[in-house]
């Protein structure tokens, strides 16, 4: 792996030599194995692989969800392992944003309620979480459904809430898991339009597990993983 330049900022995202294990004795599993992963500001980059090649752990991993059996996971140059609870709790909260194929939105609660939720447990006052969360909700179009709940909405208005919500804290790297799982084909090239958007106008770096060959070619970059490890790392159509 080439060494950074002098002066050169730090990738947003670094894993080095991260290994997994789950179990032990006969049941041990070796989710990741020795994985190594630089990804740089403003990459839209494309995670694949078949069901336990460590796709699923790598991103838990890097979303702050779980913690590495052996090697090293950095944050923008921090060292993820040497934050306490708190911290790294803090970093969730503050730089990561996440999208979920099932939308996992509160069914009773408006769309602006919604995306108010992350404000909250940040600790932004009242009085500037409505303005807030009115914008991400422009950003993607749905300021005129915003006192609808999601069951008054579409499979593709419900993600594009959650695209909101993600993304009303202004992180730094937003993970999404399958985010077009659950949609039909028109909707999910919206959907990845939106996500073209942010990453190209804001500078987010989108993350994002998906098994659809249609929704690679959006990506910069296509990492795919097998048997815990990265078979292969290219960039995408939309690199040139």
């Amino acid at each position: 792996m080439s060494e950074l330049p002098k002066n050169s900022a730090p990738p947003v995202i670094e894993l080095r030599n991260v290994t997994k294990i789950y179990g032990q004795g006969e049941a041990k599993v070796r989710a990741l194995d020795g994985v190594s992963l630089r990804i740089n500001k403003g990459e839209f980059t494309a995670v694949m692989g078949p069901s336990g090649s460590g796709k699923s752990t790598a991103m838990n991993i890097i979303g702050c969800l779980d913690e590495p059996t052996s090697g090293s996971y950095l944050f923008s140059g921090v060292e993820v392992g040497s934050l306490d609870r708190k911290q790294r709790a803090l970093l969730r909260r503050n730089y990561l944003g996440f999208v979920f194929q099932g939308f996992n939105l509160l069914a009773r609660t408006s769309a602006v309620e919604n995306v108010e939720l992350p404000l909250i447990y940040s600790g932004v006052r009242q009085a500037q979480r409505r303005p807030l969360a009115m914008e991400a909700l422009e950003r993607v179009g749905l300021q005129d459904r915003s006192l609808h709940t999601p069951g008054e909405l579409s499979g593709g208005q419900q993600q594009r809430v959650a695209i909101a919500r993600a993304i009303v804290t202004k992180p730094s790297v937003l993970l999404a898991d399958e985010p077009t799982g659950n949609l039909d084909t028109k909707t999910s090239h919206e959907i990845m339009g939106f996500l073209i958007d942010l990453n190209r106008t804001q500078e987010i770096n989108i993350l994002m597990v998906t098994h659809e060959p249609e929704m690679v070619e959006y990506a910069d970059r296509i990492v795919h993983f097998l048997d815990g490890r990265i078979a292969s790392d290219s960039h995408g159509k939309e690199a040139a």
